[in-house]
């Protein structure tokens, strides 16, 4: 099969390592079956879409909806690369899978606003389908409701005109979403679980998300939850899009 492109932004290794080793596993993927580019460190090479099976973008600490003066010069240059890349894959409707991150790319690069308004605090939530997400291919098999990690500032405060509400929660109503019939975007984490969610409260605990001090209060809220469902979104997506 062709691989699959993790486009990655995390500059901290243990995270970075950790988010692609996620995705290999519950991808069912072989390391040659991923590729990994790391925006933060490199530009974007050249990315022939025809020497792929599909585009994976993961989580990231940019938030997109900050004031762009605001912004470093390597954010500014991921998003206007990420932009390029978009441009061409929207376009071609070719396999794209956004998690967290991706919402907030996706949804700005196709004309919704994305925002504050509905950040949610690390830890696990209720997601529930909408009508159209029950009937959706990438979430066969995954029941009605189920819990799913989360952690952002930013969200989609209202959705490109021309998309598709797969799922939302109490708190955030877009969860999910589908532009034309293949690019998705999830504002929860399919690749997380505890442990991988453990690395990221430790390596981001001066990052925003909560205050420093509380650290270990969120990590024991995590330790103590159950959350199993959200990898088969994932595995519905490479399994899907394998060519």
């Amino acid at each position: 099969m062709k691989p699959f492109l993790l486009v990655a932004t995390r500059a901290e290794d243990d995270a970075a390592d950790e988010e692609y080793a996620s995705f290999l596993r519950f991808g069912g993927l072989a390391e040659e079956q991923l590729h990994r580019v790391r925006l933060e460190k490199e530009p974007m090479p050249p990315v022939n879409l025809a020497d792929y099976s599909g585009i994976i973008v993961g989580g990231s600490p940019f938030n997109s909806s900050d004031p762009e003066e605001s912004k470093s010069a390597v954010q500014l240059r991921v998003e206007a690369e990420l932009g390029q890349l978009l441009d061409d894959v929207v376009a071609r409707d070719f396999p794209f899978f956004g998690a967290c991150y991706g919402v907030g790319t996706l949804g700005r690069h196709q004309g919704g606003t994305v925002d504050r308004t509905y950040g949610e605090p690390i830890g696990p939530v209720e997601i529930r389908l909408t009508a159209e997400g029950r009937r959706d291919p990438l979430l066969d098999g995954v029941p009605e409701r189920f819990s799913a990690y989360v952690g952002h500032k930013e969200a989609v405060a209202q959705l490109p005109p021309h998309a598709v509400n797969l799922a939302g929660s109490a708190t955030c109503p877009v969860q999910m979403f589908r532009i034309k019939s293949n690019l998705y975007a999830t504002q929860f984490h399919p690749e997380l679980d505890v442990a991988g969610l453990l690395t990221r409260i430790s390596v981001y605990r001066h990052a925003g998300y909560f205050p420093p001090e509380e650290a270990e209060t969120v990590m024991e809220a995590v330790r103590g939850s159950a959350v199993h469902v959200p990898p088969q979104v994932l595995a519905n997506f490479t399994a899907r899009y394998a060519r």
